[in-house]
């Protein structure tokens, strides 16, 4: 048990014949077989963009930047300069460690891990600049934020 946070894209890929150059061709398959999934009824592909366990200050920044305070285990829509805010926020800690608490505090809830200023938070912020920095990267998708516990 735990905080368990996800950022997933997803990508748009419905197959369309409007002009044809939009057409994507999507294929199914399980332990190499095609499966009994229609491709062209495939609306969209979801993929995992980052995972993070027991990280409640990326999740304490998420519910107050993301989800309007609410803190209910839902998926929300994050937009690109959401994702940019963030990177901006955990490069900063990189830059001034000793002010980590003023630029991304800890949160305590019931399963979300220590609050203190240690290894685990740093790796954290090490991760997080690496997912976000990937996520950037990728100018296709959207990216959404769900957690649980």
């Amino acid at each position: 048990m735990g905080l368990d946070m996800y950022l997933n894209k997803k990508t748009y890929v419905q197959y369309w014949e409007h002009n044809g150059d939009n057409n994507y061709e999507v294929t199914v398959t399980k332990a190499g077989k095609p499966a009994s999934i229609d491709g062209r009824k495939v609306k969209y592909v979801i993929e995992d963009a980052g995972y993070w366990r027991k990280q409640n200050n990326i999740h304490r920044w998420f519910v107050q930047n993301v989800q309007n305070g609410i803190d209910d285990c839902g998926e929300y829509y994050v937009e690109r300069e959401k994702l940019k805010e963030l990177l901006a926020l955990c490069k900063a800690v990189k830059n001034q460690p000793a002010a980590a608490e003023a630029i991304l505090p800890t949160a305590s809830g019931f399963f979300f891990g220590g609050t203190e200023y240690d290894e685990w938070y740093y790796d954290g912020i090490d991760n997080t600049i690496q997912i976000l920095n990937e996520a950037l990267a990728d100018e296709n998708g959207e990216y959404y934020y769900s957690s649980s516990w």
